[in-house]
């Protein structure tokens, strides 16, 4: 019997729950003294960034060739539905409550829907610039539908506003409403609206911010970077404006690599290259640009953007400088083909003098992958931890020389400090790989004894105790990973093999049935249901 090796990513954390009714905005006791800038907001993309799926909803049907699955949105009896069903294959069809939307509908909108009480992005999206459906980004040629794509924690927390946390050792469940508020609410970059009381208490300006925490309440939705790693301790979601963003998330680059398209969350790390930005410093900042409260309509867009360069520039600079043309934006910000999010596009917020086809992340000659901390401020300041782990992110995607760089700069930081659990984990997934059983087993072990909820170190525990033999240990880890991450279907099907090969048939083909409620495409629980049914019975995937 062959168990397969579960992958130590290390995720960030997700979420999950039933659908009921927001709380009422905190943004209506902003409007009580603010109307006009209140009224103004409430029509741009943030405040519109999310919401019930009845209230964003885009019918329609979509047909995907590769997979030969139909699927279609629509709306029955005041509720919101999402249909699947393939052609070939008369067993597999059903539909799915949508619960939830994001997005603004400006590129495009996604949709969210509950199993079981976890959380999961719908496996098509709605493409506001081509008008029509297609698959999620990275699954155009997928073969089978992937239905158990988790929330991610780090996508809704820039879509929603009270993003509540997840129950302990989840990924994507919540005991109630996933987020308080829809879409970005006044309080996401001005603090609590309760801290101001009656107009006259504390309220944060980003304006009169420092330049770092001011930037930061613009990062944290607008930058990406090739890896971020959360701080002990600290998730992302909980950060709050007047914080620095660095004492929660460490974020780096990947230099010296060939250079790709613009990133479409990345407009942060455009900005930083832009002649504009290194010649004016901190005193520019996104809102130099974009009124937070405010977004110019399509007729006026040229002209509203085009005072924003005559501001810095001069006017008599801009009457010699293409006099014919309304805007500037067309030529020196162009829009081009974003490759991370399929079917959209981006802003180049390089601002280059001249266009150009695609834009490249921060390069060198060398074509050696270097880590770079982002922003430059952050540089001379990465510690072991934030090293190790960032390395190991760029390993499980096959990034050349990542292993041996994350194995170096682990083992010191667990030197440094031999008790964090995330570390322990990682490194052990390396010791794994490389056949150290003894070694891997040791870390898992003390991961597991620091934090008795760590999936990754249980699950693939769990492989070195059925290799050895130990199989009820192996069982006991697996089951309580399972239970906290059902869409990761390869535990239950280790989970399912177990009990058949101990003749616990019953037992088996629970678990198969548990992988297919939340990966119902899943070619290896069919076939292993197909063996368990068959004459003699085979317990292989």
């Amino acid at each position: 019997m062959r168990f397969r090796l579960t992958s130590g990513v290390l995720w960030l954390a997700l979420l999950c729950a039933v659908a009921t009714s927001a709380q009422s905005s905190p943004d209506a006791s902003c409007a009580t003294c603010h109307k006009k800038i209140y009224d103004s907001y409430q029509q741009t993309i943030m405040a519109k960034a999310s919401g019930k799926a009845s209230d964003g909803l885009v019918t329609g049907e979509f047909f995907h060739q590769p997979s030969r699955v139909k699927y279609r949105v629509f709306e029955k009896d005041s509720r919101t539905w999402m249909s699947y069903e393939r052609e070939t294959d008369p067993k597999l069809k059903g539909q799915l409550e949508l619960l939830y939307y994001v997005g603004s509908g400006r590129k495009g909108r996604s949709y969210l829907f509950s199993v079981q009480g976890f959380l999961f992005e719908t496996p098509i999206n709605w493409y506001s610039q081509e008008g029509r459906w297609n698959m999620a980004p990275a699954y155009t040629e997928a073969r089978q539908i992937p239905m158990n794509l988790p929330s991610l924690v780090d996508c809704l927390n820039c879509h929603t506003s009270s993003l509540q946390a997840p129950v302990a050792g989840t990924e994507n469940r919540f005991a109630g409403r996933p987020f308080l508020h829809d879409g970005i609410t006044c309080e996401r970059c001005h603090g609590s609206p309760a801290q101001h009381g009656d107009g006259k208490g504390p309220i944060i300006n980003p304006a009169k911010l420092d330049a770092e925490r001011r930037d930061s309440i613009c990062m944290e939705c607008h930058f990406e970077g090739n890896v971020a790693v959360e701080q002990p301790g600290k998730r992302l979601y909980q950060f709050q404006p007047g914080e620095k963003l660095s004492d929660y998330i460490h974020y780096f680059l990947v230099t010296g690599t060939p250079s790709t398209s613009v990133k479409a969350v990345s407009q942060w790390e455009a900005l930083s290259l832009s002649v504009c930005k290194q010649r004016s410093g901190n005193k520019m900042s996104c809102t130099s640009c974009h009124d937070p409260h405010f977004e110019p309509s399509a007729q006026d867009k040229d002209r509203y953007f085009r005072g924003k360069c005559v501001a810095c520039h001069g006017e008599p600079f801009a009457a010699k400088h293409h006099p014919e043309k309304a805007g500037c934006t067309d030529c020196h910000m162009p829009t081009l083909p974003s490759k991370d999010v399929a079917h959209t596009q981006a802003t180049d917020h390089e601002i280059l003098r001249r266009p150009r086809v695609q834009i490249g992340q921060l390069q060198d000659a060398s074509h050696e992958p270097r880590l770079v901390a982002f922003p430059a401020t952050d540089r001379g300041k990465e510690t072991s931890r934030d090293l190790g782990l960032a390395w190991e992110t760029l390993a499980q995607r096959n990034v050349q020389g990542a292993s041996s760089n994350a194995e170096r700069y682990l083992r010191k930081a667990i030197a440094d400090n031999p008790n964090e659990p995330v570390v322990l984990t990682a490194l052990g997934y390396i010791e794994q790989k490389h056949g150290r059983a003894k070694e891997a087993r040791d870390l898992y072990e003390r991961a597991l004894k620091l934090d008795p909820l760590n999936n990754d170190a249980a699950t693939n525990l769990g492989v070195l105790e059925a290799g050895e033999g130990r199989l009820g240990r192996a069982v006991q880890l697996w089951q309580g990973a399972f239970d906290r991450l059902p869409h990761r279907s390869a535990i239950g099907i280790n989970l399912a093999m177990a009990y058949c090969g101990a003749g616990q048939m019953e037992l088996a083909r629970r678990y198969v049935d548990r992988v297919l409620d939340f990966n119902p495409d899943s070619p290896e629980a069919q076939r292993l249901l197909q063996h368990m049914n068959a004459d003699p019975v085979s317990c292989k995937p």
